[in-house]
């Protein structure tokens, strides 16, 4: 059965107590009165109300009074003052202190109904708001990070201590999929930051005229199609955290701006001369040699001393395969709720298969990898052909071998067969291997990048 709103409604008049008593009792609510504002200071401290109504004129304690009260102690519980005709200036200063709405006597009863409902539905909101916060901070803690590598164990020791130096700016580096993003949040999670204030951006997925806009926001009339003001994401994660992934990719002419946000904690929305305070802070995160890039002129070496004030690194999965067991029954564990099913573990030829492979997707590769296995099991163990590990659509397959390194079988039409044939199977196959990632498929061939943009 859906719980009654429980509503606490106070008013020093009698009649219009008992008038709003039936009205709310009517409109399926759970109405608890009191005749002053002390009274209700009391009721408040024994229960938890989803919303006071309360007139502001009282004896003992007035509406005023209580208000400050509940916008102290009691965040989130909506406030409705209610007043006479003669005093709507002090409802309207009772909005600007904080009161969700008011209401005028003598009473409108659709406006009454309204409004009620209303402030029912933000608190309810408020909630739910709440609630996922809960969840959000419950999931992306230090402690659900599981490991026993002792180097990622040196790294979240680092990082829990610089979660409290909330101006220090902080480093990420790490191969895709190692989880840089899920160490950032904890990190914000960790501090006293807003909980909802985190904001993601990657720089390599936002094309670079628009790039600055998104950072810093515009004004009307900035550039083409700029035909309102908007605010971007240094504005969003005020009091927050603000992810810059992807750092290497940001354009040089964007560098310069963004080391002076960092130097002097301001900003400029494009098209406009006027500062913003930059009030949140600044975590990068890049699957790039940074100091590599500084070397060849693709990366401002002022803005890399400047970032890498904290610098945290995450281990491939590759060289801490004492993990992937912990973190397969992690992932299992939440694909059992996720998918409704039993999933009663992996069988023991399959976890020899994982531990050998090279995982180039790292940890995000590990758990794809085994959603898709738990989807084809049907209340069994998962076995090697479960996982697909050992194909590839491209006609080659790379198997793992014992030393962690990967073998190629390659099958070709007589007529077909050449190097530059054979060479195409295996660029196409290790790039599949890596989602498509050019950058982690040449690192692991050990060529140029370039050499995939004809794959």
């Amino acid at each position: 059965m859906k719980k009654k709103p429980l509503i606490l409604v106070v008013d020093d008049d009698p009649l219009s107590l008992t008038m709003l008593e039936n009205i709310l009792q009517q409109e399926g609510c759970c109405p608890v009165t009191a005749s002053n504002g002390h009274e209700a200071a009391e009721l408040l401290e024994q229960q938890s109300f989803d919303l006071v109504v309360s007139d502001m004129v009282m004896p003992v304690m007035d509406g005023r009074e209580l208000l400050e009260l509940v916008l102290k102690r009691f965040t989130g519980t909506p406030f409705i003052a209610i007043t006479a005709d003669s005093s709507i200036s002090g409802a309207v200063e009772a909005i600007r202190q904080g009161a969700y709405d008011y209401l005028e006597k003598p009473f409108n009863l659709d406006l009454l109904k309204i409004t009620i409902q209303q402030a029912l539905d933000y608190h309810r909101v408020v909630q739910e708001n709440s609630q996922i916060r809960e969840l959000l901070k419950e999931r992306y803690t230090f402690q659900s990070i599981v490991t026993v590598s002792p180097a990622m164990k040196q790294t979240l020791s680092l990082a829990a201590r610089v979660a409290a130096a909330r101006q220090t700016t902080v480093a990420i580096y790490g191969e895709s999929g190692v989880g840089k993003e899920v160490l950032a949040r904890a990190i914000h999670f960790a501090s006293d930051a807003q909980p909802n204030r985190f904001v993601a951006i990657n720089c390599a997925a936002v094309p670079e005229h628009l790039l600055e806009s998104e950072l810093f926001g515009h004004v009307r009339g900035a550039f083409t199609g700029a035909d309102r003001d908007r605010e971007g994401k240094f504005s969003s994660a005020k009091g927050g955290t603000i992810l810059l992934d992807e750092i290497g990719d940001m354009p040089l002419s964007l560098q310069a701006k963004l080391l002076r946000v960092l130097q002097e904690r301001v900003y400029e929305k494009v098209g406009s001369n006027t500062s913003c305070p930059a009030e949140c802070r600044v975590i990068v995160a890049t699957n790039r040699n940074l100091a590599e890039m500084v070397a060849a002129g693709r990366f401002r070496e002022d803005l890399y001393h400047r970032i890498n004030v904290f610098p945290l690194t995450i281990p491939p999965l590759r060289e801490r395969r004492d993990d992937i067991p912990l973190l397969c029954e992690h992932a299992l564990a939440e694909l059992r709720q996720h998918l409704g099913k039993s999933l009663p573990g992996i069988s023991q030829k399959a976890m020899e298969m994982m531990l050998v492979y090279p995982w180039p997707g790292n940890v995000r590769e590990l758990r794809n990898c085994l959603e898709r296995a738990a989807i084809l099991t049907d209340g069994e163990l998962i076995r090697p052909e479960h996982l697909g590990l050992a194909s590839a659509s491209s006609g080659a397959a790379a198997e793992p071998a014992v030393d962690g390194s990967v073998s190629y079988t390659l099958t070709l039409p007589a007529e077909q067969l050449s190097l530059a044939a054979l060479t195409d199977q295996i660029l196409t196959t290790t790039l599949e291997r890596c989602g498509g990632n050019k950058s982690q498929a040449a690192k692991l061939l050990g060529i140029a990048r370039k050499n995939f943009y004809r794959t």
